[in-house]
């Protein structure tokens, strides 16, 4: 079993382009080169890449974070990818800036977006990418988490942020390849640059 589907979550629109919730967006932004599309009937901005020689859909969907599920189903039933195929990238409230993990199933953490992946898949048993971006409490803030999400993330965190995406790139073709063991142990032991 190896990816087929790579799915970057965040809020569409430009005033949410740069907010934490968007770090999902800003890793598929990095693979796709710029040749995402409009695709009316996935609610989403889409693309079919090569990557290690296989070909891969990338996917942004276009609704907002807590309807993420609409999407990602959509083009999941379309093209037959079982859920074992997905990799959700997604912003991790549990990780500091400038960390990424790999996991396979479990709960939603209380993300809106991955509630609503499950919802539509029916199962928890899809990959996801952990993007890093600190919680307002560990990072001495007091922002509400929600407040946090949406904000730009200070200079400090965006280039911890940059450097765990970076990191995370590496590792996708290994994902694609279906070596999921040595991407994590890759992904698991890098140090931010």
């Amino acid at each position: 079993m190896s990816i087929r589907l790579i799915v970057g979550l965040g809020n569409p629109g430009p005033e949410y382009e740069q907010t934490r919730h968007n770090a999902g967006f800003w890793l598929v932004d990095q693979l796709a080169n710029n040749r995402l599309a409009r695709e009316a009937k996935y609610n989403a901005l889409a693309a079919k890449t090569t990557i290690a020689g296989k070909e891969v859909w990338l996917l942004e969907p276009q609704t907002y974070m807590n309807r993420s599920g609409q999407s990602v189903g959509a083009l999941a039933r379309f093209f037959k990818i079982a859920p074992e195929e997905i990799l959700v990238a997604h912003d991790e409230l549990d990780l500091p800036p400038g960390s990424a993990k790999i996991k396979k199933g479990g709960s939603s953490g209380g993300h809106n977006g991955l509630k609503d992946i499950t919802a539509a898949l029916g199962t928890q048993d899809y990959w996801r990418l952990r993007i890093g971006i600190g919680h307002p409490r560990a990072l001495n803030l007091q922002q509400p988490v929600v407040d946090f999400v949406l904000h730009r993330p200070r200079r400090e965190e965006q280039l911890l942020i940059d450097d765990a995406i970076a990191n995370s790139l590496q590792v996708i073709p290994l994902l694609i390849e279906g070596k999921f063991e040595a991407a994590m142990m890759q992904l698991h032991t890098a140090k931010a640059a």
